[in-house]
C-alpha cells in the first residue's frame, strides 16, 4: 500500500528498504456476528504519515484500536516494529500475551482519541507526567522537565498548571498529544482527533500534528480533514465496509479516484 519508505532530512518522502513500522496481513475483526474488518492488508513505513478515510462504520477506528491491541483481532497477523501485536507465535501455534506483556508493547505506541480523556483532578503538566512516572519509572523531576518541554512544543507552556476544566477543547487535545508523546513512542495513532472540537479550534490541533509529521514521527491518522491528508499525508487509504477500497498518494486518490465507491464518498466530503 505504502508509497513511501522514509523521509529525507528536509522532511520530504524518501526511499529506502527499511522494515515497516506497521504491517497488517489479512486482519479480520468481528463483534459477535458483525464482521467489521474483512481482511485488511496494509503497511506503514518509518516516518510515514498514513491517513485513513471513509464513511462512519467502515472499520477505520476499529483497525486503529487493533494496532495497539485495545481490540483483539480474530484472524490474520498484525505487526508493529516487527513484533506480533498481542500474541506470540511458536511453530504453527499462536498464544495470546499476558496483559503485562501487552502493556509493555503499548509503551511504544501513542494514541490520541476523539475525546481527550485527561485526568480531571490533575493539571496539564501532571497529566503529561503521569505515564512516564508510573509506567516507565522516570523520576518526577525529570518527568516534569520533559512534560514542560512537550507542553511548550504544543504551544501550552503557560497552561501547565491549569486543570482540564479550565482549558478549551483544542487545548485539552493538545495536552493529550503531549501526554502521548511523553512515552517517546515509535508510532502515533490518531482517532479522529478533531471531530469533537468546535471548527475554530481544529486548526491548532492540526498544526501540532503537522509539526509532528515534519519532525519524522510515524503516524496513522483516522480523519475527515481531507486538506490535512492532502498536505501532510504520504499515503491515503479509503476504507468502506471493512475493506481497503483504494489507496495511494493522497493527491492521486483525492484528485483522481479510481473506484466508483471512492468517487461517491469524496463527492460528499470535498
Amino acid at each position: 500500500m505504502s508509497n513511501t519508505t522514509s523521509r529525507t532530512a528536509n522532511g520530504a518522502p524518501g526511499g529506502g528498504g527499511s522494515e515497516p513500522v506497521v504491517r497488517s496481513e489479512a486482519v479480520h475483526k468481528s463483534f459477535g456476528h458483525n464482521l467489521v474488518l474483512k481482511g485488511i492488508d496494509l503497511e506503514v513505513q518509518p516516518q510515514e504519515v498514513c491517513c485513513l478515510v471513509g464513511p462512519s462504520g467502515s472499520g477505520k477506528s476499529t483497525f486503529l484500536r487493533c494496532i495497539n491491541h485495545l481490540e483483539k483481532i480474530n484472524a490474520g497477523r498484525l505487526y508493529v516494529d516487527g513484533r506480533l501485536v498481542g500474541y506470540r507465535q511458536r511453530g504453527d501455534k499462536i498464544y495470546e500475551l499476558k496483559e503485562r506483556e501487552v502493556a509493555d508493547q503499548r509503551k511504544d505506541i501513542g494514541m490520541v482519541f476523539q475525546r481527550f480523556n485527561l485526568f480531571p483532578h490533575m493539571t496539564a503538566v501532571e497529566n503529561v507526567m503521569e505515564a512516564p512516572v508510573q509506567v516507565r519509572g522516570i523520576g518526577k523531576a525529570e518527568a516534569r522537565e520533559r512534560a514542560m518541554r512537550l507542553l511548550e512544543r504544543v504551544g501550552l507552556g503557560e497552561k501547565a498548571k491549569q486543570y482540564p476544566s479550565r482549558l478549551s477543547g483544542g487545548q485539552q487535545q493538545r495536552v493529550a498529544i503531549a501526554r502521548a508523546l511523553a512515552m517517546d513512542p515509535k508510532l502515533m495513532l490518531f482517532d479522529e482527533p478533531t471531530s469533537a472540537l468546535d471548527p475554530e479550534l481544529v486548526g491548532e490541533v492540526l498544526d501540532v500534528m503537522r509539526d509532528l509529521a515534519e519532525s519524522g514521527m510515524t503516524m496513522i491518522v483516522v480523519t475527515h480533514e481531507m486538506g490535512f491528508a492532502k498536505q501532510v499525508g504520504d499515503s491515503l487509504v479509503f476504507m468502506d465496509d471493512g475493506v481497503v477500497v483504494e489507496s495511494g498518494r493522497p493527491r492521486d486518490v483525492l484528485d483522481d479516484p479510481k473506484h466508483e465507491r471512492t468517487r461517491t464518498f469524496l463527492s460528499k466530503v470535498l
